[in-house]
């Protein structure tokens, strides 16, 4: 498959699955049923209001925010296939564990810039409506999953749109600029869509990759300086002196 969106073919790897699974369980269960008809105030809980988080501690909500949606199904429809068509590839090259460690780094990490971006909107503005609004979805570690994408197989020819070809490094990249260009045309809670905790996800996965880059290179020196300590190159093994005295080696 050398053209096209070969994400559709992606398999559905262990995480990912059980990320879906858990994603579409307590939507429907804890949101739907329990919130929509039984009013249970789950959402107030557990979703994501920086005003809680800054100046409550609620700060589990810096991850449970991402296992919440909203009621619309599109939105968690939308999340769930992008998680699978980004996350299932990545999760097959890294293995289940790294790309556990970097989804969440990429959603926690949006929900840290989100807020500290809202607050520092509220003092400077004056509006505390940011502090206030609940954020759910899992849109800001699917943006990390999405920037990876774009590093790590952006010569891969995607259609936008499904009609105009390009490579996955431009398409990411355009992405970004739209979530930048959202931003600035709206408050930074960004309405109805947190176009701030998208472009969290993004810088999040940045940060994340290149740690985790710098901390392999780190490691890889080591082991190579480690090895070369234990190298000998023996000398002089096949003639030994008059006075038959052991090889001579070089450390």
């Amino acid at each position: 498959m050398n053209r096209g969106v070969t994400f559709q073919t992606a398999p559905l790897t262990p995480a990912v699955k059980w990320l879906l699974i858990i994603n579409v369980a307590i939507w429907f269960v804890f949101q739907v049923i329990m919130e929509g008809f039984l009013r249970v105030p789950f959402t107030s809980i557990f979703g994501l209001f920086p005003g809680k988080v800054l100046f409550d501690f609620q700060i589990w909500q810096l991850g449970t925010y991402m296992f919440l949606h909203s009621m619309q199904v599109t939105h968690i429809l939308f999340n769930m296939l992008m998680l699978w068509f980004f996350g299932a590839e990545l999760e097959q090259r890294w293995g289940s564990k790294f790309f556990l460690v970097y989804y969440f780094v990429s959603g926690i990490g949006a929900a840290i810039l989100y807020c500290l971006g809202v607050w520092i909107y509220a003092l400077t503005t004056g509006s505390q409506t940011g502090l206030i609004v609940p954020v759910v979805g899992a849109s800001g570690a699917v943006f990390g999953l999405l920037l990876a994408q774009g590093l790590i197989f952006g010569e891969r020819i995607v259609y936008f749109f499904m009609l105009f070809p390009m490579k996955t490094k431009f398409f990411v990249a355009l992405m970004g600029l739209v979530q930048l260009a959202s931003l600035m045309t709206s408050s930074v809670s960004g309405g109805e869509v947190a176009y701030l905790a998208h472009l969290g996800g993004i810088v999040s996965g940045f940060i994340c990759l290149k740690t985790k880059g710098w901390l392999d290179r780190n490691d890889l020196r080591k082991k190579a300086k480690n090895k070369g300590r234990n190298l000998r190159l023996v000398v002089n093994n096949e003639k030994n002196d008059k006075n038959d005295r052991p090889p001579k080696y070089w450390n």
